[in-house]
């Protein structure tokens, strides 16, 4: 009975440690989660999120630094001031706390990231 709870013990440590492992690499190889905002639109709850389609950027395979696409015009005729917004608390449509820099999302890192990338 004794070896039964021994060998129990020993391979739940080890299912756990893997899991961790897992849970580093995964999330240093991860993009930053990322929400489409109105920039104009920032109240005390945050930046309003919008749709994503207001936030595609012509190039392909690689967007831009502040990932925007400005001053597009919508359905209404109203013109949104969308950009991505990186790592930010989303509650109710509204997304606060976060970054419109993806190289600072980046840098914040997860477990297990180092957290400077370039000097300077």
């Amino acid at each position: 009975m004794a070896e039964a709870r021994r060998r129990l013990r020993s391979s739940t440590v080890v299912l756990g440690g893997m899991g961790v492992v897992a849970a580093a690499l995964t999330s240093c190889g991860s993009e930053p989660d990322r929400r489409c905002v109105d920039r104009d639109s920032y109240t005390y709850e945050g930046y309003k999120v919008v749709a994503d389609k207001n936030c595609r950027t012509s190039t392909s395979g690689s967007s831009s630094s502040s990932g925007s696409s400005r001053k597009k015009t919508s359905g209404t005729g109203k013109s949104t001031d969308a950009a991505w917004y990186y790592d930010a608390d989303v509650s109710k449509g509204r997304a606060d706390y976060g970054t419109f820099s993806k190289g600072e999302a980046v840098d914040r890192g997860g477990f297990g990231c180092s957290g400077g990338s370039s000097g300077g």
